[in-house]
Formats: structure tokens, C-alpha cells, sequence
């Protein structure tokens, strides 16, 4: 029991997959209070935000992420699809330029980009 508890971002990461995101809200920014920096906390942050369809919470969570790790790809994919989701078309296509950057084969970013193209 006890290891379990000495693992928070476990913990964090089991409410999620069970759906309690409500209080793995709560958890996760008592966790960020302890650590504002930790990018694996900001990014579940942005992710449950995310899952929750709250556009302006996500995308202060990934761009929290992307202030300490410029090129994560993962923030910057699921950052692309908020602003395709929200029509905003020139972020969609830097967040797709920058994956690709490091990436070039990344294949996700490459069918946003072809998917803007069509529309």
C-alpha cells in the first residue's frame, strides 16, 4: 500500500484510466502545486482538460509543457488538434511544423496537414 502512495503520478495516471477525472483534476494540481515544472503532471493535466473538451484549460496545460520541453511531440499533436478543433488553422500548422521538425515521419502530423489541405 504504502508504494503505491509514493508513487503520485500512478495514482494520477489510475484515476484517469477510471475515468474519475474529477478528482484526478484535484489530485493533479495538488501535485503541480508541489512541482510546478514536472511536464508528465502538466501533460495528464491537459489531457484530462482535453478528454473534458475544455479547450482554454488544455492548451495552458501542453503550453506549460512546451515552456520546459519545446519539442514534445505528444503535447504538440494533441495542442494541434484543440486548435483544429477550434478552426485555428495557422497553430494547427505550426504545431504540425514543429512535430515534424523532429519527427519527420511522424505520420499523425502529416494527415492534420493533409486534412487542412482538403478543407
Amino acid at each position: 500500500m504504502f508504494e503505491f502512495f509514493s508513487r503520485p503520478k500512478n495514482r494520477l495516471k489510475k484515476l484517469v484510466n477510471e475515468g474519475e477525472y474529477k478528482e484526478a483534476l484535484e489530485f493533479g494540481k495538488r501535485l503541480e502545486e508541489k512541482n510546478p515544472n514536472d511536464t508528465d503532471v502538466l501533460f495528464i493535466l491537459g489531457s484530462i482538460y482535453y478528454i473534458l473538451e475544455d479547450t482554454k484549460n488544455s492548451l495552458y496545460y501542453f503550453d506549460k509543457v512546451l515552456d520546459v520541453r519545446e519539442y514534445d511531440t505528444e503535447a504538440l499533436l494533441l495542442k494541434a488538434n484543440v486548435h483544429l478543433y477550434l478552426k485555428e488553422n495557422k497553430s494547427v500548422i505550426n504545431c504540425c511544423n514543429k512535430i515534424l521538425k523532429v519527427e519527420s515521419k511522424n505520420e499523425l502530423a502529416k494527415k492534420i496537414l493533409e486534412h487542412l489541405e482538403k478543407t
